[in-house]
């Protein structure tokens, strides 16, 4: 029987470990590179010298950051371990590219509400719900009907980074907006089920263990996209969620209109919702839970940018007003 192509075997692998489509494409890029890097050589006749060689070359040459090396490191070592079957030893002497300490962009939250009643149309619910819960943009978008519950206000986060649930609070205020949401989401439903189109992708294995339940209604999109298109991995064309760059480029768009002077992306959104969490008086704990976070030092951060909270610190030129 002949042998898939390597990178064949790279995305085979990939998803049998349930890797999601973009670090699907990220992997096979950094793997390519690497390769035409070394003049085409199989990976298999290379080893830690020439990933050594090339992840330098990416430090020094390409000037690249120390996210974007680590990330190629992850891609080569997925490679060699898993596809490979070739154990590396820990890379030590490849030159590292300087990871610098970034504060979090934080918008107040006067700006907060300005861009929010800026944004126009359906993304500024989206937008909403980003900085109303903290969750991520693609978690936001892969948002399903079962994973709300109005009841007790909360959102069941699936498949975060690291590929864990958690639950995130619901707003009030949102919950009139997110019925209305479902209604829209239940009238393109409808309309699918009349024209027997296939059901929502289902992750995994749960489309062979539950062929029907992408037709059934708990497990439709909140956002659904208007029309249907082609599934990259199936190659079946059905209804997917919104696509995530149009709400970018909506929120770029109401930034230019209020001439903010802070650069903003979904993710700013993130960080506002943390940082003014704590700066309510919120525990950090509960923060970090509702952000999915593994490390209570990824949620730290917040203190160095927040006005007040449990690092909170005042300008004895202020306390002399008091005095």
């Amino acid at each position: 029987m002949k042998q898939p192509r390597l990178m064949d075997q790279v995305r085979n692998v990939l998803r049998v470990h349930h890797y999601s489509i973009r670090t699907e494409e990220v992997y096979l890029q950094w793997i390519r590179r690497f390769i035409f890097f070394h003049n085409k050589r199989h990976p298999k006749d290379m080893g830690k010298p020439e990933v050594t060689e090339f992840l330098t070359h990416l430090a020094v040459k390409k000037n690249v950051s120390a996210s974007t090396q680590n990330q190629a490191l992850s891609a080569l070592l997925f490679l060699y371990q898993k596809v490979l079957n070739i154990e590396i030893e820990w890379i030590d002497d490849v030159i590292r590219a300087k990871r610098p300490v970034r504060l979090p962009t934080v918008l107040s939250k006067h700006d907060v509400v300005r861009l929010l009643e800026a944004i126009r149309g359906e993304h500024k619910l989206l937008a909403s719900v980003l900085y109303g819960t903290g969750m991520r943009l693609m978690e936001a978008v892969r948002l399903r009907i079962q994973d709300v519950d109005f009841d007790r206000k909360n959102i069941i986060v699936r498949s975060g980074k690291g590929d864990k649930d958690r639950v995130t609070l619901l707003p009030d205020v949102l919950v009139e907006p997110l019925k209305n949401q479902f209604l829209y989401s239940k009238r393109l439903f409808e309309r699918d089920r009349g024209e027997n189109a296939a059901g929502v992708y289902l992750p995994h294995a749960l489309e062979r263990k539950y062929p029907n339940a992408g037709k059934e209604w708990p497990w439709q999109w909140v956002f659904p996209a208007k029309n249907h298109s082609m599934c990259p991995r199936t190659k079946i064309i059905r209804r997917h969620h919104i696509y995530e760059k149009n709400l970018q480029r909506a929120i770029k768009a109401a930034v230019r209109e209020l001439s903010l002077s802070t650069r903003v992306t979904t993710h700013t959104l993130r960080h506002s919702f943390a940082t003014h969490m704590l700066e309510d008086g919120y525990d950090i704990r509960t923060i970090q839970e509702l952000l999915g976070h593994k490390d209570l030092k990824t949620t730290q951060i917040y203190t160095h940018v927040a006005k007040r909270g449990p690092s909170g610190a005042r300008s004895p030129l202020d306390m002399l007003a008091t005095v």
